[in-house]
C-alpha cells in the first residue's frame, strides 16, 4: 500500500507528518487525539503539536507532530512476518487494542464544527450505511475490467444479498470511529503496539464520523486477509496455508475484541451481524481503490473475494 503524506523522523524523538496536501480545518486528528490523551488512551504515538495557518477565515492543517516510537514497524511489514510464520498470538493483543480503542471514543461526542449534535450524526449515519455500501458494490462492478470484472459480476447477486443485514435497519449504538483501520495503521514497536493516523479514510469523501464499531472491525479483520494475499505473493506462502492463518488471526482477533468488550460492560458496541456486510463494502472500496490509484492491489481484495465465492477456475 502506498503513503499519502510524508513523514520525517527529527532526532529518533519527533514525528513529523506533513499533510500533502494540506487539509482545511476542522480536521478529525487533532480532536480525537485530544480526547484520547484525556480518557487515557495510550496506545498511540503521544500527541505533541499540530501545525497550522490561518488565511482569512480559513485555518489549514498542515502538520502534526507525535512521539517517536523506537523499533516501529507498521503492519504491512511486521503482520506479513507474522502470516508467513504462521504465528497468530499477536492477534489477541491487535483485539485488545481495538476495543480500548472503541471504548475510548465511545465517550467522544460530536462538536458542532464536526457535525452537530448526536441525534443528526447518528440519523445521517444510519440511514446511509445501505445506500453507501450498495454504492461501493455498484462501482466496483463497474470499474473492474477483464477476467477479475467478469468474475466479480457473475457474483454480484451474492455481493448484494450479503449487504441485506444494512438495508434491515442500523440500532447499533454509532460512536466516533478511526475510519481507516487496517493493519498498516498498527504500529509494532519496541514496547508492544500502537495505532496511529486519525486522519479518517482518504478514499472516502463522504463518510460519517460517527458510525457503527463494526465497520473499523470489519476493516481491520478484512486487512488481515489481505496480509494472507501480500504473504502468498510476495513471501511465496502456499495459499492453503495463508488462507488458515487468515481464518485464526481473525478469529482470534474478534474473540479478544468481544472479551475486552465485555470486560469492560459495554458488549453492545459491536454489531456482529454488521460485520460481513461491512467487510464486503470494504472488498469493494479496496477494488475501486485499485482501479482508480494503485492497479497492482488488485491481486488482494480479489484473492480475498474469490475465498469467500469459492470460485472453481481461480
Amino acid at each position: 500500500m502506498d503513503q499519502t503524506n510524508y513523514s520525517v523522523v527529527v532526532g529518533e524523538q519527533v514525528v513529523v507528518k506533513w499533510l500533502t496536501p494540506p487539509v482545511a480545518m476542522p480536521h478529525p486528528a487533532p480532536e480525537i487525539l485530544a480526547h484520547l490523551v484525556e480518557v487515557g488512551f495510550n496506545d498511540t504515538a503521544p500527541p505533541y503539536a499540530a501545525l497550522t495557518c490561518v488565511d482569512g477565515d480559513q485555518e489549514t492543517l498542515l502538520a502534526l507532530a507525535t512521539g517517536y516510537l523506537p523499533g516501529a514497524r507498521d503492519g504491512w511489514e511486521w503482520c506479513v512476518d507474522e502470516a508467513e510464520a504462521a504465528r497468530t498470538a499477536f492477534a489477541a493483543e491487535l483485539g485488545r487494542l481495538a476495543a480500548d480503542l472503541h471504548l475510548a471514543l465511545s465517550t467522544l461526542r460530536p462538536s458542532t464544527d464536526m457535525g452537530g449534535t448526536a441525534n443528526s450524526a447518528a440519523g445521517r449515519a444510519a440511514g446511509g450505511v445501505a445506500d453507501r455500501a450498495a454504492r461501493a458494490v455498484d462501482e466496483a462492478l463497474a470499474l473492474t475490467d477483464g477476467e477479475d470484472g467478469r468474475w466479480l459480476a457473475s457474483k454480484a447477486a451474492e455481493l448484494r444479498r450479503g449487504l441485506a443485514p444494512l438495508r434491515d435497519g442500523v440500532t447499533t449504538p454509532l460512536i466516533r470511529i478511526h475510519g481507516d483501520l487496517h493493519v498498516g495503521q498498527i504500529l509494532q514497536w519496541r514496547d508492544g503496539y500502537a495505532v496511529i493516523d486519525f486522519d479518517g479514510n482518504p478514499t472516502v469523501t463522504d463518510a460519517e464520523p460517527y458510525q457503527p464499531a463494526a465497520r473499523d472491525v470489519a476493516q481491520l479483520t478484512t486487512s488481515l486477509e489481505h496480509v494472507a494475499q501480500v504473504a502468498v505473493k510476495r513471501r511465496g506462502v502456499p495459499a492453503d496455508q495463508a488462507a488458515a492463518w487468515a481464518r485464526e488471526a481473525r478469529a482470534v482477533t474478534l474473540d479478544a475484541y468481544r472479551a475486552r468488550l465485555a470486560e469492560r460492560g459495554r458488549p453492545e458496541l459491536l454489531d456482529e451481524s454488521l460485520l460481513r456486510p461491512f467487510e464486503i463494502e470494504q472488498e469493494c472500496r479496496e477494488l475501486i481503490y485499485a482501479a482508480r490509484h494503485l492497479p497492482r492491489w488488485r491481486y488482494a481484495p480479489m484473492g480475498v473475494l474469490r475465498a469467500w465465492y469459492q470460485d472453481d477456475t481461480r
